[in-house]
Order: structure tokens, then C-alpha cells, then sequence
């Protein structure tokens, strides 16, 4: 049975590493694998795992994740069968479960319906890149309602003032974007990364966790000195894209999120 955010991070905590955290494309590489490939991440040891609802202009996204969720949608994915296959999973997992989605598909199903689907599916929280704080009242109402965590975006770019209205509506985990620009990006671990987050984490109590660019067990292995959690995303989506076929995806995602799990567990490279 999955386990809510709050307990999927203090689980880490307690052995003394960052929560892993992948991400994949709800229906890709077809409905069938991804679910394999769900329970594999769950097997590999996620801790908080991200099913993306696929739309047609993913503006924070890079071309993998794009792709995917082009090749989804053309398969007739939609976000009620996300959220059905959610259903189903959630009761299989160790793992927290996180939605991610634009706000379009929110606001298409209907915020009060869209927040108790994703509740009685077993969801414990919603990421929704292109929902701004400020904008963010009607949508938190509904999800607190059922009881479910909004994640909120913070990038080396955020002033401030803004930090701080993020960090009132954040519930969870605060999801820290480790550059400018798309997701798929090369990430450098350096002193300026180690200096955003903390920066965004002076002052709250809420998890960390960064994103954007992880691609391999060294650089997880650098960040679980920084943060409270890693999320890897395009890296395994691309790993799904590169099997032999969809019945070989799950254990070519296994295989990279073990590698990623295992640079975690040893803690911060010295």
C-alpha cells in the first residue's frame, strides 16, 4: 500500500539518505508498460514516484518528455485513464504516488472532480508546473479537500517575495528546478546549485527536492548532500524510448533507477 509524502520522506530520512523520486509518462510507452514499469520503479526503490498526465503543449518539458507524451496521447491516453490506472497501482506500492499535470486537464475535468478522482485513485499529491501561486486559491481549495498535496516550482530565478508566497502554498515537497529552462538539460552539481537550495530552504520546514537534468547515479549521488530528495525524469522516460520494445521497458528503466537508488543509499560522494 502506498504511503502519503510526509511518511515517503521521513522513511528516507531515517536510513539516512534522500528520497528518490522518478518520473513517467502516464500510458507510455503503451498502458501495459507503464504500468509494468511503475512497479518496477516501486521495486527499485522510489520513494515518491511522479505519473505524468500527458498534454499536447508540455511547456516545461523537453523534447523526451515531449515525445512521450505525443506518442501516449496518440494512443488515446487521457487523464481519467491516468487516474484509473493510478487506481490501480496505488494499492500495489510501497511508494508515494504524485501526479503531474497541466492545468488545462484540471480545469477540463473540473477542479472539485479532478481532486477527488485523484484522491480516491490513491494519490497523495499534484504537481502543476504552469499554475502560479498567486492563481493558485480555487485549485488549493479543492485539493485540500481531498486531501491532497500541491507541489509547487522554485527555480535559481524566483525573487524572493515570490519564494515565500510558494512557500505558503506548498504542501509536501517543494520541487527546486535546477536551471533555466526545459526538462532533459545537463545538470553540473556545483556551489551555485548547493547555494539555491539553500536558499530555498532557509525558513521552511518542507523537503526539498531537485530536479531537472539528473541523469546518472554520480550526479544523484552529489545531490543527497544538497537535498532532500532527486527527481530523474527524462532520463528513464529515454531509457522506455530506447528498449527493444514495450514489453523490454521496464527492465531498461529498472536497470538506470537501481544504478540512481544505489548512488543515493551511499550518500554524498566526498
Amino acid at each position: 500500500m502506498s504511503v502519503s509524502i510526509d511518511q515517503a520522506f521521513a522513511l528516507a530520512r531515517q536510513e539516512g539518505r534522500s528520497a528518490f523520486i522518478p518520473f513517467m509518462t502516464g500510458g507510455f510507452p503503451s498502458p501495459e508498460a507503464c504500468r509494468e514499469i511503475v512497479l518496477a520503479l516501486d521495486g527499485c526503490g522510489a520513494d515518491v514516484i511522479e505519473l505524468g498526465i500527458p498534454f499536447s503543449d508540455p511547456l516545461a518539458d523537453g523534447p523526451v518528455i515531449q515525445a512521450s507524451s505525443k506518442q501516449a496521447l496518440d494512443q488515446g491516453v487521457t487523464p481519467a485513464s491516468v487516474l484509473a490506472l493510478a487506481a490501480e497501482l496505488s494499492p500495489r506500492l510501497k511508494a508515494a504516488l504524485v501526479v503531474m499535470t497541466y492545468y488545462n486537464p484540471v480545469l477540463r475535468m473540473g477542479l472539485q472532480r479532478f481532486a477527488a478522482s485523484a484522491s480516491q485513485a490513491g494519490v497523495s499529491g499534484v504537481i502543476v508546473p504552469d499554475l502560479p501561486p498567486e492563481e493558485a486559491g480555487p485549485w488549493l481549495e479543492a485539493a485540500r479537500g481531498a486531501g491532497l498535496d500541491t507541489i509547487f516550482m522554485a527555480a535559481p530565478t524566483t525573487p524572493p517575495e515570490r519564494l515565500e508566497v510558494i512557500r505558503e502554498c506548498c504542501r509536501g515537497f517543494l520541487y527546486y528546478v535546477s536551471m533555466t529552462g526545459v526538462t532533459g538539460a545537463g545538470l553540473n552539481v556545483d556551489q551555485e546549485l548547493a547555494r539555491g537550495v539553500a536558499r530555498v530552504r532557509q525558513g521552511s520546514s518542507l523537503p526539498v527536492a531537485v530536479g531537472f537534468g539528473v541523469a546518472e547515479a554520480a550526479q544523484a549521488r552529489a545531490l543527497a548532500g544538497l537535498a532532500d530528495g532527486v527527481i530523474v525524469g527524462s532520463a528513464l522516460v529515454k531509457r522506455a524510448q530506447q528498449a527493444a520494445g514495450p514489453g523490454q521497458a521496464a527492465e531498461a528503466v529498472g536497470a538506470l533507477a537501481r544504478e540512481l537508488a544505489q548512488g543515493l543509499a551511499q550518500g554524498p560522494s566526498v
